[in-house]
């Protein structure tokens, strides 16, 4: 018996979530981080120079929870963090050169999901 695509856009998208933590979450463990480290990576990969605010809305994380997990990923050398030269009071985040390699690895295995059409 096949199984048609459910009709529920909330569980087609759980159905990828899930997909995707299954393939990503063992790359992320090996650096002992989460899914929304990864969400704040591919974000600052796709548009470096973000301020914290705009990381914390495009990533879908709580900007209260963004500062600590933008600094334990400072720590590990995969995001560098800078003042805008435009506005001094305000930080900037892109990707370190490790970083990149990072998240090429991951986006890698992104691929391995099975797109589904969401719209």
């Amino acid at each position: 018996m096949s199984q048609s695509p459910p009709g529920s856009l909330a569980v087609q998208v759980r159905q990828v979530e899930a997909g995707l933590r299954r393939v990503l979450q063992p790359i992320l463990d090996e650096q002992g981080l989460a899914m929304d480290h990864w969400r704040i990576i591919a974000v600052i990969g796709d548009d470096p120079g973000l301020g914290m605010s705009e990381i914390a809305a495009a990533a879908v994380v709580p900007a209260a929870t963004l500062t600590r997990h933008v600094d334990r990923l400072v720590t590990q050398g995969i995001v560098v963090r800078r003042i805008d030269p435009h506005d001094r009071r305000r930080a900037v985040a892109a990707l370190s050169p490790r970083g990149e390699q990072y998240a090429a690895r991951l986006r890698a295995a992104e691929q391995a999901v099975a797109p589904v059409d969401l719209g």
